[in-house]
């Protein structure tokens, strides 16, 4: 299924709209300090002036520079943000507070979900109303669409809460995702639906067309019901079980479909390994294989809640993000707490029509979880400096002592230490 490309546009334009008009005030009060500083700075240089004996002057030395005919290849160049799970539990649903705005709860890290030009995020959890929280992980409609106002296009659903409420609960999850304006990722409402969609999404972005696939290892012990057998895409034949039988077949069949677009680009969304373990299986490093064997350039993992290794083949182009860690949730257990938000460049020769995955970087979050205020997550090194220079509305020092060890902790995970 390919997504209009004036679509993104729109939504983008939209979120712009509303960010400027929440930090409308603020903007305000930022021009008039600037304004008063200037008026400062312009009178101590005025006087500083009438003290001293202005120069004599020399003739202005004119230098003509031959410059030389330059040749630039035609690149265009985009950058997809991913950032891994958001775990619906009590204390995340908590920090939308009384009237659910979670506007806060994503406030540091917005813009640069919101400056890539293709965002996605992966979802643990269901849109299938009240209660809310840790017994029916279910998140209430305003989460979703904070979501989207901090500049996330696509879902990843295709996890182990995909069917936790059911074939009926994943369809009200999907409608919800679309009702705050994303896309979702790997799941479908019924039969006919995957048959219509084939089990992977068309984005085109700047005129480069990215087929993005998600699968996910299991459902916390879940079978699909008999009927439903294609609502999620999976990567093993005993999902239900021991994940030790990986579905070729079923794979392979969704990423050549995918390849019958002629996609640019081919990014895979996996939720899989083990939680709280660092440890890459036998069966993972089988499925990069088969994925890239099959038109796979990238590869963005999630599940196991740490952050794992990233490697990138500079010749290939392939791209493997074993984990992204957790994007949002309790952050009570230590490795939990922080992660990454990962932006990956893809480059296309508008001439030759060759597209890679051509550089990545990242960006280390942390949910900040102290007594008395919401949790939220931030960008981990401006949060340190703001502690540092003893900055209002800094986190507390048991805190900043995390932080420390975890910006020593990504980059070890990162490099596969």
């Amino acid at each position: 299924m390919a997504i209009d490309p004036a679509e993104f546009k729109k939504r983008r334009a939209l979120r712009q709209q509303q960010r400027e008009q929440q930090q409308k005030k603020r903007r305000k009060l930022f021009v008039r300090l600037a304004i008063a500083a200037g008026i400062l700075v312009a009178c101590g240089a005025a006087i500083l002036l009438l003290t001293r004996q202005a120069p004599e002057e020399k003739p202005q030395e004119t230098v003509t520079a031959t410059q030389p005919q330059q040749t630039q290849e035609d690149l265009t160049t985009i950058h997809l943000a991913a950032a891994g799970d958001l775990n619906i539990t009590d204390r995340v649903v908590a920090a939308g507070g009384g009237n659910l705005d979670f506007t806060n709860a994503f406030l540091d890290v917005a813009h640069i979900l919101a400056n890539a030009d293709l965002t996605v995020v992966n979802l643990e959890g269901n849109l299938c109303g009240a209660p809310y929280g840790s017994r029916t992980v279910s998140a209430p409609q305003q989460l979703a669409e904070a979501l989207d106002a901090a500049g996330v296009d696509l879902i990843q659903l295709a996890n182990s809460y995909s069917i936790n409420k059911g074939i009926s609960g994943l369809a009200d999850t999907i409608n919800g995702v679309r009702a705050a304006g994303m896309e979702p990722l790997g799941v479908y409402a019924d039969q006919s639906s995957y048959r219509e969609g084939k089990g992977y999404t068309i984005c085109e972005v700047q005129g480069i067309r990215i087929a993005m696939v998600a699968f996910t290892k299991g459902m916390d012990g879940m079978a699909l019901p008999p009927g439903s057998e294609h609502c999620v895409n999976v990567l093993y034949t005993d999902y239900d079980s021991t994940y030790q039988n990986v579905d070729t077949q079923g794979i392979t069949q969704v990423l050549q479909a995918a390849q019958r677009e002629v996609p640019d680009i081919t990014i895979a969304m996996l939720h899989w390994g083990s939680e709280f373990n660092n440890t890459i299986s036998v069966s993972q490093e089988k499925i990069v294989k088969l994925m890239q064997e099959n038109g796979v350039d990238a590869i963005i993992g999630t599940h196991s809640h740490y952050v794992q290794q990233m490697t990138l083949d500079e010749e290939t182009g392939n791209f493997v993000a074993y984990s992204l860690g957790d994007f949002f949730g309790d952050a009570d257990k230590a490795g939990s707490e922080y992660s990454v938000i990962l932006d990956l460049e893809i480059t296309k020769n508008n001439v030759t029509g060759e597209a890679k995955i051509t550089g990545y970087s990242y960006t280390p979050i942390f949910t900040v979880s102290e007594k008395g205020t919401a949790m939220k997550v931030v960008r981990l090194e401006p949060a340190m400096k703001a502690y540092e220079e003893e900055f209002l509305g800094r986190v507390t020092q048991a805190t900043y002592d995390k932080m420390v060890y975890a910006l020593e902790r990504i980059r070890a995970r990162v490099a596969g230490e």
